[in-house]
């Protein structure tokens, strides 16, 4: 195969065929890493069926148990842990929106969690035909269905763990109570539900200037700056708003 653009030089159709090469061979090793991911032995067994707190558009707040969380002939469930509040060392500036600057900086959510999110719930309307997604976050259900008001989004389902361990237990959440942005993934089979994955790129040694990318194939936004000639920016970080 070989296309060119216009006016491109000799020099540039070479070296981008010997960049094509490269970007087919990591799509073999993306479809071999996926293939292996499906192979993976049954995980462990969720450690308990943790309930969840969930407000609904009339202000009342429900309990929804995990195990609920499996719609009719979907068996998977990918959860993600929204870092709100935000990590104890992050300064960015808070929000404006009206029901989250009433919270303290450190009460309010990790602006890098919230571009994410606002990503995912345009694909969340797509994922939920195949699949089971949800958000869950440590800060109360009617603070995070406020936020989620204040953002537009739509389809993200918002979970409460304000009474339950599932952050700690599942390592969205240290110690020390800071949270983590972990995905996990769970599995129901003949009656069981099981622990699937988790991004554990999280916790593993990067080299020097690199991004952890434990969730690097979802995120639309740094990945079209990997497109770029710049590329990913080293001195940028999200944030709740900019400057119009």
């Amino acid at each position: 195969m070989s296309i060119t653009f216009p006016n491109e030089s000799p020099e540039y159709r070479a070296a981008r065929n010997r960049l094509l090469e490269r970007e087919i061979e990591e799509r073999r090793a993306i479809e071999a890493l996926a293939s292996a991911r499906r192979e993976l032995p049954p995980g462990g067994m969720l450690k308990e069926d943790y309930e969840f707190q969930e407000a609904g558009l009339d202000g009342a707040t429900t309990r929804v148990r995990l195990s609920q969380l499996f719609a009719p002939g979907k068996d998977s469930l990918i959860i993600y842990n929204f870092m709100f509040p935000r990590d104890p060392n992050d300064d960015r500036p808070p929000s404006t929106a009206p029901s989250t600057r009433r919270l303290m900086l450190l009460e309010q959510p990790c602006p890098s969690c919230v571009a994410l999110l606002d990503q995912l719930d345009g694909a969340a309307r797509h994922v939920g035909e195949r699949t089971n997604f949800a958000v869950v976050a440590k800060t109360s259900a009617p603070t995070l269905l406020a936020f989620g008001k204040e953002r537009g989004w739509k389809d993200l389902r918002l979970l409460s763990s304000a009474g339950n361990s599932f952050k700690h237990d599942y390592h969205g959440e240290e110690l020390d109570g800071a949270q983590r942005p972990m995905l996990n993934v769970f599995q129901r089979r003949d009656g069981e539900i099981r622990h699937f994955w988790s991004s554990e790129m999280l916790f593993a040694p990067t080299e020097p200037g690199q991004d952890p990318r434990h969730v690097g194939m979802l995120e639309p936004l740094w990945n079209l700056f990997d497109f770029t000639r710049e590329g990913r920016p080293r001195d940028w970080e999200e944030q709740l708003s900019y400057p119009k």
